[in-house]
């Protein structure tokens, strides 16, 4: 086919994709410009252009409001025609925009959210979830502590739908597995002061606090939690979503032993080392698995985009559903009827400072999470898809 007829198959001669996240708060390590950098990586790599048509990324700040990214959105696809949205760090964020994106047919990738309502109960059948969630999570971290002893948990929770999630889906792996949940309190988001929500943890038995947060908010938390001395007294603490950008600004030695789940580290091949340190060269910091997830999001939906012949919502939602995910980011990859894609996770430990042996040498490998077990499956999210 002569590439004007391509072209033609690609509505406003461009494909236009948005990165909408949090760039100037809580969240902006842990997804932020860098995501955004990584979408225009994967555009390069792919060539900057499908069905002939150039390929162009727009990004904006959501300020972690799901108001505001509901109105960007709806600038975006109304005025800016973007064809479709991803990244969309926070999961109230998330779960307004995917809704606002099913009803106006529009594809989203989410990468920097975890509820599994974006697969349960608040499906679409143009929302993915790629690169983790609060099951995967909970099966990955919540489990590993149990099963080594830290049987009695009290939760530090983020008030709103990805804490709530997060804490839900951990407690119920806790309990599966022998444990007991003995207390939770909410914190509000970006909260500094921590002290009397740690005094309760510390006092209530526990031999675990989960933290059913992210981004600054765990690592603040993690900071006042030594400065009382909890990890002294044996209690451990169990990061339930953090990423090795946080643990980088916390440092090894506030960071060191926590246990955490990712879905990719920069050191584990030599595929991953060359693609980190190409990023490194455009960031000035390696990537987490958010960033790397939205990469593999954007590669993921122009190959989609080339299997069908058209960025047209319908016949690429179809294509992403059919296509294997076999890149940097996910090996043998495959998207679930509920959007979840599904692949391997992995549990890390943070190396004591004695350990590391560069800037960010900061993990240990414990185990592989094998994808079939770190997901819920379509049948058991409560998904009902309609087209």
């Amino acid at each position: 086919m002569a590439q004007s007829a391509m072209a033609q198959q690609a509505s406003d001669g461009v494909v236009k994709i948005g990165i909408l996240n949090d760039q100037s708060g809580v969240y902006a390590d842990f997804g932020g410009k860098s995501s955004v950098e990584a979408a225009r990586m994967a555009v390069q790599d792919f060539g900057g252009k499908v069905l002939g048509v150039p390929v162009e990324i727009v990004s904006a700040d959501h300020q972690n409001k799901p108001d505001v990214a509901a109105s960007v959105a709806r600038q975006w696809y109304d005025t800016e025609k973007v064809d479709s949205i991803m990244e969309l760090t926070t999961s109230s964020v998330a779960l307004a925009v995917q809704g606002l994106s099913k009803d106006k047919k529009k594809i989203t990738m989410t990468t920097g959210a975890a509820t599994t309502d974006l697969t349960g109960k608040q499906c679409s059948p143009y929302g993915f979830h790629w690169a983790y969630d609060t099951h995967a999570l909970a099966v990955g971290t919540g489990g590993a502590l149990v099963e080594n002893g830290g049987n009695k948990w009290f939760f530090l929770t983020a008030d709103y739908a990805f804490g709530y999630s997060l804490e839900e889906q951990t407690s119920k792996f806790v309990k599966s597995k022998g444990g007991q949940v003995v207390g939770a309190v909410r914190h509000p988001l970006s909260a500094s002061d921590y002290s009397s929500f740690l005094l309760q943890a510390q006092s209530s038995g526990a031999n675990v606090v989960g933290m059913a947060n992210a981004g600054l908010d765990t690592a603040n938390a993690i900071k006042q939690a030594a400065e009382f001395g909890i990890t002294q007294g044996g209690t451990r603490l169990a990061a339930l979503l953090f990423t090795l950008a946080e643990v980088k600004g916390l440092g090894l030695q506030a960071a060191q032993g926590l246990t955490l789940t990712e879905g990719w580290y920069w050191d584990q091949s030599d595929e991953n080392r060359a693609f980190a340190k190409k990023f490194m060269d455009k960031t000035g910091r390696m990537p987490n698995m958010i960033h790397v997830g939205t990469y593999s999001a954007v590669t993921q939906y122009l190959k989609a985009i080339q299997k069908a012949g058209t960025d047209a919502t319908e016949p690429v939602a179809k294509a992403l559903h059919e296509m294997p995910v076999q890149d940097v980011f996910a090996k043998n990859g495959k998207v679930l009827p509920n959007g979840r894609m599904v692949y391997d996770m992995y549990l890390f430990q943070v190396k004591k400072p004695g350990e590391s042996k560069s800037e960010w040498d900061m993990y240990t490998q414990l185990a592989k999470i094998p994808g079939d077990t770190a997901y819920m499956k379509a049948a058991d999210s409560g998904c009902q898809v309609t087209q």
